[in-house]
């Protein structure tokens, strides 16, 4: 299926690593010129080459804090004419209550709350002048499936879906549309880490860490791909009638509790 996306610029938070290079590695492949941002600088360099060896497509890197507003809003200035903004970079840690204090909570929203709030602001403000462009929320499966042991996580994405739904509402006024989706754990590097880790307490073994996701759906994680996938659909004109929605990609997970 032609996604009708090539020649388009994609803007991508978070794209060095896991879902966010997977993103970029997608868009790439439907002809997009790609743009990726996250603080290392080392990781951005590294995925620019393999986009740039694999698709040869125009990849540029932008090395960027988006816990702080004046940086999220210098790199929407210079990529300004991206049509389609994917909000990926985040990750909150897990606590309850006690464990999160003020300011671990305050930190951890600077940047998955915060960030992806000013660069979506930032970003309409360029779109609806030229009425047309699409936003991406990638948020996570927590914001429906509550978490009492990741109460930060948990509240943020689910602020982060009332924030897609109210937004995206009305911005199809101005011709942009805003979706999101929620992604279970996905087999990144982060959770292959921790998997790894539990494992050697488990069991003595990290290179049994597949057994501990044989619970889930299809007995395995999600895939960044899978994540992706989805992301290049909903920000091609094929999802030119989606605004304001969530898409849940979790093979059923949520309504397993």
């Amino acid at each position: 299926m032609d996604m009708k996306l090539t020649g388009k610029t994609v803007l991508i938070t978070g794209g060095s690593r896991g879902i966010g290079y997977a993103c970029a590695m997608a868009f790439a492949a439907e002809g997009c010129a790609v743009h990726i941002a996250s603080r290392s600088k080392e990781s951005l360099e590294s995925a620019r080459d393999k986009i740039r060896a694999r698709h040869n497509v125009p990849v540029e890197i932008h090395v960027a804090d988006f816990a702080q507003g004046d940086t999220v809003r210098a790199v929407v200035d210079a990529v300004g004419h991206a049509d389609i903004l994917v909000n990926n970079a985040g990750a909150i840690p897990r606590g309850d209550i006690f464990a999160m204090t003020e300011a671990k909570w305050r930190e951890a929203w600077e940047l998955k709350m915060f960030g992806y709030v000013n660069a979506t602001r930032a970003m309409l403000e360029k779109m609806y002048a030229r009425k047309s462009g699409v936003v991406v929320n990638v948020i996570g499966l927590a914001g429906e499936v509550f978490n009492y042991d990741y109460v930060a996580g948990t509240t943020a994405n689910a602020g982060l879906m009332a924030f897609t739904r109210a937004v995206g509402s009305k911005s199809v006024d101005h011709g942009v549309r805003v979706v999101a989706i929620n992604p279970p754990g996905t087999r990144t590097d982060r959770m292959t880490t921790l998997l790894r880790s539990q494992a050697q307490q488990q069991w003595g073994d990290p290179e049994r860490w597949p057994e501990l996701t044989k619970h889930l759906p299809f007995g395995r994680p999600a895939e960044p791909d899978e994540v992706a996938d989805l992301a290049v659909f909903l920000a091609s004109e094929r999802a030119s009638y989606i605004s304001g929605v969530v898409m849940t990609l979790d093979a059923g997970i949520g309504a397993r509790h």
